[in-house]
């Protein structure tokens, strides 16, 4: 019998193929049996590694699950457990990770349209920070903060930075929805109406590139505008904001010739990054946070389909099977391919 082979690639940890196709142990059959198809499987073992392999690279960071790669109660528990924070952008996330006693303290709450119901809920919990996307949203928090209370708030900014895997997941460039404007003025407004609100405090700066991002040079480059960004407002305001969140998007393999962004190079480019432009600019290097989603659950995790039909055409084979766009729509939008 031939020994169990660990694939690699885009596969979990723990995935077998021999002698039976497996994953944490569990023989994939079994589970399609027992759970039905398709079905989401996720390898506990190989996420709570890749929270500690984060956690190792950055030990002075905050990092922070972004919950929008994947969520459900017993992914909360397990990133409660491994010490890690969790960014939420709705109310309904929100109320998973509290369901398991997720501790407010150590959630964002992010959303580029958060409804005034999803505000109060997230500063009636006491989540530990609130990403301001839009000038709107500066008010509508301060009005719901308790007499005597304040609530932490981080500015998203746009670098204007293009990094992603296709163009509809590019968010740190001008001209796209999410964050405030440095050169429409939009950012230095926000940071104005942020100081003049006695309820919110101004934790620091927010921003995000966008998704499967390979390579660590669009996040240096981001860390430059960004710490130039916190020298901008020190000058202006005689303040040194103590934070600096990078957002996420850190890409993994999909196929067996990709390579991910491994948490350890990540790491030492951008905190070199920081702490250069930091000191070049006399300020304290502010305190990192990341928000790593689909390279913690994304390669832990794997979709069962049952084969339906064959079909061989002159050309090529179809495969048809009980799934389609409702479970996976990243191919049809994004022309994603998978292994």
């Amino acid at each position: 019998m031939s020994e169990p082979r660990s694939p690699g690639g885009p596969w979990s940890a723990t995935t077998r193929f021999e002698p039976v196709a497996g994953t944490g142990g569990v023989p994939l059959a079994d589970i399609a049996e027992r759970f039905g198809t398709p079905v989401y499987v996720l390898d506990e073992t190989d996420v709570r590694q890749r929270c500690r392999a984060y956690r190792s690279a950055l030990p002075g960071a905050r990092v922070v699950y972004a919950a929008k790669a994947f969520l459900c109660r017993a992914m909360a528990a397990w990133i409660r457990a491994e010490g890690l924070g969790l960014d939420v952008c709705s109310g309904g996330e929100l109320a998973i990770a509290r369901s398991v006693g997720f501790p407010a303290d150590r959630i964002v709450f992010h959303g580029n349209a958060k409804s005034p119901a999803e505000l109060r809920q997230a500063v009636e919990c006491g989540v530990g920070r609130v990403v301001v996307d839009n000038l709107a949203e500066i008010a509508r928090i301060a009005g719901l903060v308790p007499p005597g209370g304040r609530q932490k708030v981080l500015l998203r900014v746009i670098p204007d930075v293009e990094a992603g895997a296709h163009p509809a997941v590019r968010t740190g460039g001008e001209g796209q929805k999410f964050g405030l404007s440095v050169a429409t003025g939009d950012a230095a407004a926000a940071v104005a109406r942020v100081l003049r609100q006695p309820e919110l405090e101004l934790a620091g700066l927010h921003c995000h590139l966008g998704s499967q991002i390979r390579t660590a040079e669009p996040y240096e480059e981001a860390a430059h505008v960004m710490v130039e960004q916190l020298a901008r407002i020190r000058d202006t305001y005689g303040i040194v904001l103590p934070e600096l969140d990078l957002g996420g998007g850190q890409g993994i393999a999909y196929l067996e010739d990709e390579h991910g962004l491994a948490p350890a190079d990540f790491a030492v480019r951008v905190v070199k990054a920081v702490e250069e432009r930091a000191a070049a600019l006399g300020l304290p290097v502010p305190a990192l946070i990341v928000e790593p989603g689909r390279s913690v659950s994304g390669p832990a995790g794997l979709t069962l389909y049952r084969v339906v039909a064959v079909k061989r055409a002159l050309t090529r084979t179809f495969v048809a099977v009980d799934g389609g766009m409702s479970d996976n729509p990243r191919p049809s939008l994004y022309g994603a391919r998978y292994t």
